[in-house]
């Protein structure tokens, strides 16, 4: 009986101890996933784009007409990870008030190369061409050329004079808050 004795004993002091709380740790335990982005089957393309604006210019109105188009007669352009890109062709057109046209013109990133360094003319795609603003005898438009799928870009400047000549540069003065008569604080 003595025996039986000390294993209920034994049983409960056991239940006892096992039932005790333990202490909880603060630290959370987790598995580290890492998220894998596929990569495109075969090479990215930019949606086209396309921008019609009526500006009044030198005492007249015209249409200027912007239209972004992949371009597969240019050279691919592939990124850090071996990812194909096609690079973008923007076509410029400035049409009279008459219907007749002013101005054409196709730009591709060669047209930006003087201005861009070693790793944009490699690995970026023309991004962009938007109208920007009358300027004197000038239309001004704001173009990209960025390394795809980034925030990475060299802005350019364009301007169209009215004899429809084109400079262009590199836009050290970008206009973060959308009006060029802010003044400085």
């Amino acid at each position: 009986m003595k025996r039986i004795i000390q294993i209920v004993l034994a049983a409960a002091v056991m239940t006892v101890v096992g039932c005790k709380e333990k202490k909880q740790s603060d630290d959370i335990i987790t598995t580290r996933n890492e998220i894998v982005v596929p990569q495109a089957s075969g090479p990215v393309r930019m949606q086209e784009y396309q921008q019609t604006k009526q500006v009044n210019w030198v005492g007249r109105t015209y249409t200027v007409d912007i239209k972004r188009m992949a371009n597969d007669s240019l050279a691919l352009v592939k990124d850090e990870t071996g990812q194909s890109f096609v690079d973008n062709s923007i076509s410029l057109r400035i049409v009279r008030a008459d219907g007749s046209v002013f101005f054409s013109k196709t730009f591709t990133k060669q047209s930006f190369s003087d201005y861009l360094d070693e790793a944009y003319r490699q690995r970026g795609i023309l991004e962009g061409l938007v109208f920007d603003k009358v300027d004197g005898n000038n239309l001004v438009f704001a173009a990209s050329v960025s390394f795809p799928q980034t925030d990475e870009y060299i802005p350019l400047e364009v301007k169209v004079d009215n004899f429809g000549h084109v400079g262009i540069k590199r836009d050290e003065n970008l206009d973060t808050y959308g009006n060029d008569d802010l003044d400085s604080e």
